[in-house]
């Protein structure tokens, strides 16, 4: 597991407490591994509930039909760097 930068414990934090996960914290994503399936578990539920804190939080709004919301969901560090990359 490579540690996470500064921003992806910040975006980690979010979704553990978005989605309150009990049985991980922040700092047990890796942030390489995957986000859905069989990496973190997540699923087409969490990806909405995930998306509305995303944009509550940075103004960065990830909508279904984009062509490239798997790869940036694909893990916390793509994730991240999507938001940071896209926050106004």
């Amino acid at each position: 597991m490579r540690p996470q930068s500064e921003f992806e414990q910040e975006v980690a934090q979010l979704i553990v407490e978005s989605l309150n996960l009990e049985d991980i914290g922040a700092p047990d994503i890796d942030p390489d591994d995957a986000l859905f399936g069989e990496g973190l578990g997540l699923d087409s539920i969490d990806a909405l509930e995930l998306a509305l804190a995303i944009s509550q939080k940075y103004s960065v709004q990830l909508k279904a039909d984009d062509a490239n919301v798997q790869e940036v969901f694909g893990s916390l560090g793509s994730l991240s760097a999507y938001v940071a990359e896209n926050a106004p």
